[in-house]
């Protein structure tokens, strides 16, 4: 493993526009349950996964229901505003002050990316902290709008102050498409990267799980002529990007202790450099 750490950080100190692609690996370090873990949400309820695949419909149908069954119901995510940065989340910021990850692409919901100190963030599957127009597609803090007493008051669902459309949560909703904004952002910087470091995730869920696909399928120009993308894995266990010949190499273990220990050796390697 010794050496694998000293190969990912000559690849991302040798890289001219590295991004990390972060998945729930990262946050059940902080402690927030997955879902199709051992011990994952789904996996001791399956029922639950069947009904987390009607929840857009519903909001289609019935917006004012599904707000209704939203704020009535506790999160099986639990209370995400109590939760922490871990190792993992404090490694990538600072990969992106020391100037070398250019974005953080994540499938987490739970905002501890930008916790942590990362600014350019592109959270694939929403926020669950904000709400979003379906008409508009323009975002607010959950804060500005007091949905308890909207409840309370028969006032459900909430309308955007902006075009009058209505809003619901930012998490993208099984069946739900990735807004339009994230979808292009998204590839735009998979397009620019000459490096990928994939952090904690299944790889199964898509399109999250097309982007490392696309970056193996295009070349970049460096300095000595045309180059593959370089695809890193960190994750506790291989997936398929790992068995198909995705990726470069897999470092094997959790985020929050591999991160971190890459750091390091950048910082040694940069010094050993002066």
């Amino acid at each position: 493993m010794d050496e694998l750490i000293r190969r990912a950080a000559r690849d991302l100190v040798n890289s001219d526009y590295a991004i990390a692609l972060t998945g729930a690996g990262i946050s059940t370090e902080s402690g927030i349950p997955d879902f199709r873990g051992p011990s994952g949400i789904w996996t001791r309820d399956p029922e639950a996964e069947g009904k987390a695949y009607q929840t857009y419909y519903k909001f289609l149908m019935n917006p004012r229901e599904y707000w209704e069954e939203r704020l009535s119901k506790p999160s099986p995510l639990g209370d995400l505003s109590r939760v922490k940065p871990n190792p993992g989340h404090y490694a990538l910021a600072e990969l992106e002050r020391m100037g070398i990850i250019k974005c953080v692409i994540t499938q987490n919901i739970d905002d501890l990316h930008r916790k942590a100190g990362s600014r350019n963030v592109i959270e694939y599957h929403g926020n669950i902290f904000k709400l979003r127009c379906i008409s508009c597609g323009c975002r607010f803090n959950s804060e500005e709008f007091d949905l308890e007493r909207m409840r309370r008051e028969g006032r459900l669902p909430p309308i955007c102050p902006l075009c009058g459309g209505v809003l619901k949560s930012d998490v993208v909703h099984f069946l739900e498409p990735i807004p339009e904004d994230v979808a292009k952002r998204s590839l735009e910087e998979v397009l620019k990267c000459d490096l990928m470091l994939i952090c904690g995730t299944s790889a199964v869920v898509y399109p999250f799980a097309e982007l490392p696909r696309i970056a193996r399928r295009k070349t970049v120009r460096k300095k000595y002529g045309l180059a593959s993308v370089i695809i890193i894995e960190v994750n506790i266990k291989p997936t398929p990007l790992t068995e198909e010949g995705i990726s470069n190499y897999l470092i094997q273990g959790r985020t929050g202790q591999i991160l971190p220990r890459i750091v390091e050796e950048i910082r040694t390697q940069r010094i050993a450099k002066q």
